[in-house]
């Protein structure tokens, strides 16, 4: 044992969960609270604590909750960046007009808003068997700016916005009934933690006003345990104790500390001996350091096997009461080996979401661990292990419930001081933020599911990056017990030299501006660095909106955001194809989230990567992102499970050149896999099939026997010749390790297709009066246009989803969501498709043009149809039919007549919308005039409206 003392005053407003054996040393304080507004700011000189408050609330709550506030407005000062959501809409002309509709701002948003300073007050008793006894007040999470009184005597102000306020009641206070008063204030004042910050931004959990969690007195004893520091050391089996202890008196007391600990998650349930130390202690905070041994069998906490132990410390005074205090913690090490993070000495893989505090039914985080847990089970049903939380710190349950679940958090300070906060420059914001960085590690420092620690969110500058780094310094002498970097930040911003590792946007993204292959992984992006690097915020791929899910919006926010693109699509007589649109855009979201996952999975030395995210985020513009939504609930288009399979522990990966072949090619694929699972896989058998979209095989094997240890192993080539396919076909490639299978589309086309002597289909390259003539005289005519659009130039299509969305980055490219078609229409009976986009795909959509019909029939329906962004939800076309004068018209906006021995999809198209044109199918069922054809092909001055892109026709081919 090795003991010393020190007095630090601060320290005492700093308690963790002392406890007392007496439950009557506890005082609930939830309930009925008397309330008011203090809308001019006036309470305080008012001495409104020496008042009866007029109204009533219950707590814990929110004012919103609570009925408190006024209705949002077009003139509520959110708390956020605010962009215009109206300036791509223009009112003098149609289709790009603003609808009425649209009054609130792009997010969730409460039936009432509140932004400054409330006033709660509840009488409260202390009863006699307090005498002499410390009395603490406990808030859990208020929001956030908190100053006490009893009756009218100040006992400070506190503004943490990620740990407990705690507050001593006065010394000398008598037995009896008192008037407590709590002033909460969620203005940002002098402090700014940067007001897209998700501890406080209205994007996400809502600056709210109210307190919530645990609210209660508590009376101590005269000498407490007010904090214990867990320390595990796996090498020595032994936990290094750091006890702070209260001395409240004016004298030494004099005691016994009495010391135990069992496991009781295991499948053996360990009770460890108890130790007893003895206990001197002068006035004020004493520090006590005791060596706790594990024994020989100590039970490890980690992803697989999380394992947890309960510490039970108890002080005994010679003359006087016990208190108690109990710790969980768990026996790990956390730390790095090169570019791998390491558990307990095996390499780990972070397989991460972001976690951006959207709580739509409270607007607050919650504070029970059931809570939590349901929570982040339904995180670890899609595969993840990893969670970041984005510029904010969860309340106590959040990292109980990742203990007991084994997941791996990183923490954050409730900062992102990029838009408008100067950091580093000896401002007041720089002192908090070292404050509230050292409450976060004491407050939660002992959970062995805080692995890692950063300031924050994106910061900006020179200045912010030294004083940064010199805080990433000063954490790690402070708490080795997990790993810190200065922030999590974009591509191009500089890092900190101090960072253990790094949280960067570098090592994600498509290369689909080539055609599609699965070989390239993020080497070449990780290979500069010498810690981990983890993917910051990849993917971001949206989807269209599940109107479905409004009514799951019962409680304090309102999903007007969705109600109002919901509005607009009916406006625009789609409504019908909501469900198709959300289907068929999760359908291709979901695969640009494997092919960006596999690639990081394939890259060697990768750290992990953070999915922004497996949720929605409900803010910015309406970011819908998520494979599931803002409530964590699985979207229709995937199951959890089936996501898993390549987010995962193990997962089988493969190595394709393309995924569009023609039948005189050799498919040669490299086979691989990762694995981080909790032991090496011995002599395993690697199993491949090939079946067609029937799911009848064509070819499988066994590749050769072997051992898979942790990382990346190759297992081996599949080369196969396909020259015995004879007709187009979608096949399927499926590889299986073990319990673990994931599998890869792909696509085999003819070399040569058989040439067609029927001229009764024109081919037109120019809408004219040729092309008028013929459909006339009752002709065919497929019409190539290409290039030739103007009525939907404006819209720029790309191989990849919307990026986080239209409205918060001004329109850039891409702006559609994928296609959606009838894969059973006749026109494409030789061109084997799913109803969304897939690989073969590239070559009819990578910077392709598409046309607007907003102008067509109610019930048009391409037989292709590019979905919009969700904001403007303009109808188009990639390909069409229609009977038009007394001929039928067949309209392609995509080339399918260049480069075709290059461009196998784009020739089969090309033969298979021919071959049903050439066929009696071919009765387009709707007619339309010869001037809705016009508005497609001349420059109209309705149409110009400037989407902030420099794209031209010129660049739309794309790159073989």
């Amino acid at each position: 044992m090795r003991y010393l003392t020190g007095f630090v005053l601060f320290f005492i407003l700093s308690l963790t969960s002392c406890r007392n054996d007496d439950n009557d040393m506890i005082i609930d304080l939830s309930g009925q609270w008397q309330f008011m507004t203090d809308t001019a700011d006036v309470g305080v000189a008012g001495q409104w604590f020496n008042l009866a408050l007029a109204e009533e609330v219950q707590l814990p709550g929110s004012m919103t909750q609570n009925g408190k506030g006024t209705p949002p407005s077009l003139s509520t000062q959110w708390t956020g960046s605010i962009y215009d959501s109206s300036w791509f809409f223009n009112p003098a002309t149609a289709p790009y007009r603003k609808p009425d509709s649209l009054k609130f701002p792009f997010w969730l948003t409460p039936d009432l808003y509140y932004t400054g300073a409330a006033w709660y007050q509840k009488t409260i008793e202390i009863p006699e068997s307090w005498e002499g006894r410390p009395v603490m007040l406990f808030l859990e999470r208020p929001h956030w700016e908190t100053t006490v009184w009893v009756d009218s005597i100040m006992l400070g102000m506190q503004n943490s916005l990620s740990t407990p306020h705690r507050y001593f009641l006065p010394a000398n206070l008598a037995q009896g009934e008192h008037r407590l008063t709590i002033r909460v204030d969620n203005r940002i004042k002098e402090i700014n933690p940067g007001p897209d910050s998700h501890s406080l931004t209205d994007h996400s959990q809502g600056n709210w006003n109210g307190l919530v969690g645990d609210l209660k007195l508590m009376a101590l004893s005269p000498l407490l345990i007010s904090n214990v520091k867990i320390y595990p050391d796996i090498e020595s089996k032994e936990v290094r104790l750091v006890y702070s202890l209260l001395n409240a008196g004016s004298s030494i007391e004099e005691g016994v500390l009495k010391v135990s600990a069992n496991s009781f998650n295991t499948v053996k349930t360990q009770k460890l001996p108890e130790i007893e130390v003895p206990v001197k202690t002068n006035p004020g905070v004493n520090t006590l350091e005791v060596i706790y041994p594990m024994g020989d069998d100590i039970a490890l906490w980690g992803e697989f096997q999380p394992a947890l132990y309960r510490l039970m410390s108890r002080l005994k005074l010679v003359d006087g009461p016990v208190a108690s205090h109990e710790d969980t913690f768990g026996m790990r090490s956390f730390s790095t080996d090169s570019t791998r993070f390491v558990i307990n000495g095996r390499p780990v893989f972070l397989r991460g979401t972001v976690d951006c505090a959207a709580f739509p039914l409270t607007g607050y985080p919650p504070t029970s661990v059931s809570d939590w847990k349901a929570y982040f089970s339904r995180l670890k049903a899609y595969g993840v292990n990893h969670v970041r939380f984005h510029s904010w710190c969860p309340p106590q349950a959040a990292f109980s419930a990742a203990d007991e679940l084994g997941l791996y958090l990183q923490v954050e300070g409730p900062f992102w001081t990029n838009h408008g906060t100067a950091v580093g420059y000896g401002l007041p914001v720089d002192q908090y933020i070292g404050d509230e960085c050292r409450r976060i590690l004491d407050e939660y420092g002992n959970h062995p599911s805080f692995v890692m620690f950063a300031y924050g969110n994106e910061p900006a500058g020179r200045y912010q990056i030294e004083f940064l780094d010199s805080l990433v310094n000063v954490w790690k002498a402070y708490d080795n017990r997990r790993l810190y970097a200065h922030a999590s930040i974009g591509q191009s911003w500089p890092l900190a030299p101090s960072n253990e590792f790094i949280v960067r946007a570098g090592a994600r993204g498509l290369p689909w501006g080539h055609r599609p292959q699965s070989e390239f992984d993020y080497g070449t992006k990780i290979a500069p660095f010498q810690v981990p690097y983890v993917a910051h915020e990849m993917g971001q791929f949206c989807v269209f909106p599940d109107f479905s899910e409004i009514p799951q919006y019962t409680g304090v926010m309102k999903p007007r955001n969705f109600e109002m693109f919901r509005q607009e699509l009916i406006r625009k007589k789609m409504g019908d194809q909501a469900h198709d649109f959300l289907m068929a855009s999760g359908k291709f979201q979901v695969l640009c989230y494997k092919q960006e996952i596999e690639a990081s999975l394939r890259t060697p030395g990768n750290g992990g990567m953070q999915l922004l995210g497996i949720a929605d985020f409900p803010g910015q513009g309406s970011a819908i992102v998520g494979v599931a939504n803002v409530f964590a609930q699985p979207k229709a288009y995937v199951a959890p499970a089936d996501f898993k399979h390549f987010f995962d522990a193990t997962v089988p990966l493969s190595r394709f050149s393309k995924f569009v072949f023609t039948n005189n090619d050799t498919l040669d694929v490299q086979l691989e896999v990762a694995h981080f699972g909790p032991q090496v896989l011995k002599e395993v058998i690697p199993h491949w099939r090939i079946t067609n979209a029937a799911g009848e095989v064509w070819q499988e094997g066994d590749l050769p026997t072997t051992d898979v240890t942790w990382g990346n192993t190759v297992l081996g080539r599949l080369s196969l010749p396909l020259e015995s396919l004879k007709m187009a076909v979608s096949l399927h490639l499926q590889l299986q390790i073990g319990d673990f299978v994931n599998g890869w589309d792909f696509w085999v086309y003819p070399q040569s297709l058989p040439e067609s002597v029927d001229t009764s289909v024109y081919i037109a390259h120019e809408w004219d009066q040729t092309t008028r003539d013929i459909l006339n005289n009752g002709g065919k005519v497929l019409l190539l246009a290409a290039g030739k659009v103007e009525h939907g130039k404006d819209v720029k299509q790309y191989f990849r989803p919307v990026f986080w969305n239209t409205s918060w980055f001004k329109m850039r490219p891409p702006h559609t969501l994928g296609i959606l078609c009838d894969p059973t229409h006749p026109a494409l009976a030789d061109f084997p498709t799913q109803y969304h986009s897939n690989m073969q795909w590239w070559e009819l959509l990578q910077r392709q043009q598409v046309m607007n019909v907003d102008s067509f029939p109610a019930d048009f329906k391409p037989i292709v149809q590019p979905i919009d962004t969700w904001f403007l939800n303009r109808k188009l076309a990639l390909i069409f039919e229609a009977r038009v004068g007394n001929g039928k018209l067949m309209v392609c906006s995509s080339d399918i007549e260049n480069h075709l021995q290059d461009r196998p999809a784009a020739r089969q198209m090309r033969y298979s919308l021919l071959r049903y044109m050439q066929s009696e199918q071919f009765e387009p069922a709707l007619e339309i005039g010869f001037n809705l054809i016009d508005d497609l092909f001349i420059d109209r001055a309705h149409q110009a409206v400037d989407f902030h892109t420099n794209d031209s026709p010129d660049e739309l081919k794309p790159k073989l």
